[in-house]
């Protein structure tokens, strides 16, 4: 592996045990029945440890719009054609997309980030461009890209991700763009889980039957070509990976050792934390999952993480859409701990005081 990969891996602690059950007692002087709160009082908990702050603050929130091609798509494998993805582009940087929507009501600022559109912006206002290729390789056919390539989009992840907290952020989250994409997680999740790839394939953005037929030989057709080693992350992701999914893995192991909270939106993003978790096994006590997407494929990558997620609202849009819901949570879990008042400052008969 790429010696910043390995470095940053390096840099990643467990979260802090003692901070989590110094949060647990908090949780019990509040002026609350104990428990009563549910997995709110497990989510700040997290939070605490992460941080190692007993009364943590996400007031600033970013999300990554990671944006990429795929050639798998010339298997016919999606309803769009591949230049939806640059239409999305440009809509997300106006801010009439969806996630630009509930990023707006959730006070969280929106990044979008080319990683391999193929189609060239030149410089636009707002786009950050780590652009590493111009649309990966159709994977039924070889690899979707080199080990360099691969390598890269991760470094440019964590770098991303060390900016954010130089900047101040402290609650971070992922969401991704790319027609095609769900074919690269559904391989992603067949190799890493080892079920059978029907099992977690997808209607993606909402094919037919044949089209599915199509979609599910081409996935099992690039694993079998490829041969992908599930014991190496960075093989995954370039033999059956895509640019986007490199970059969030790396924001994923960037937040990670930046001791910052680390929101995985749906299905493309979670298989990004997935090869995140394989690359450094501590990487998961700062990860949370957004919402159980409705996607084939999303369980099985929830069931190898071992995180339960925090929504389950039938989404499967992408674009860190659930993530921004996600975060209202997280952060009103992380303000039961920073605000509340405990029974002997509010002057409130505790149970056992009775």
């Amino acid at each position: 592996m790429h010696h910043h990969i390995l470095e940053t891996c390096d840099r990643i602690g467990r979260a802090n045990p003692d901070m989590l059950r110094a949060a647990a007692d908090r949780q019990k002087t509040l002026t609350k029945p104990t428990g009563s709160l549910g997995r709110l009082e497990d989510i700040g908990n997290r939070v605490a440890a992460i941080t190692g702050c007993l009364t943590p603050n996400l007031s600033k929130k970013r999300i990554f719009v990671v944006a990429a091609d795929h050639g798998i798509t010339a298997e016919g494998v999606s309803a769009y054609p591949s230049e939806v993805t640059r239409q999305m582009v440009l809509n997300f940087l106006s801010g009439g997309a969806a996630i630009n929507v509930l990023a707006r009501h959730g006070d969280i600022e929106v990044q979008v980030v080319d990683a391999g559109v193929a189609y060239d912006f030149g410089s636009l206002p707002g786009l950050i461009d780590r652009k590493i290729v111009h649309g990966s390789a159709n994977f039924a056919i070889g690899p979707a890209m080199s080990i360099a390539r691969a390598e890269r989009s991760i470094a440019a992840g964590i770098d991303l991700a060390t900016t954010a907290s130089q900047e101040g952020v402290n609650l971070i989250g992922i969401g991704e763009m790319g027609i095609g994409n769900t074919s690269s997680a559904s391989a992603i999740a067949a190799v890493m889980t080892g079920r059978d790839v029907r099992e977690v394939t997808g209607k993606g953005t909402g094919i037919d039957a044949t089209t599915f037929e199509r979609k599910v030989g081409a996935i099992a057709r690039g694993i079998e070509i490829n041969c992908p080693d599930r014991s190496s992350p960075v093989d995954v992701l370039a033999k059956i990976g895509g640019a986007e999914i490199g970059v969030m893995m790396g924001i994923v192991l960037g937040a990670a050792a930046e001791r910052l909270p680390i929101v995985a939106d749906g299905f493309i993003s979670t298989a990004a934390a997935v090869l995140a978790v394989s690359a450094c096994s501590r990487t998961a006590d700062y990860l949370f999952i957004a919402h159980r997407s409705h996607e084939a494929g999303h369980q099985a990558l929830i069931d190898l993480i071992g995180i339960p997620p925090l929504l389950d609202l039938d989404m499967r849009l992408g674009e860190g859409t659930g993530a921004a819901l996600a975060m209202h949570l997280i952060d009103a879990s992380a303000k039961i701990l920073s605000e509340m008042a405990t029974f002997q400052g509010a002057g409130v008969s505790d149970r056992s005081q009775a």
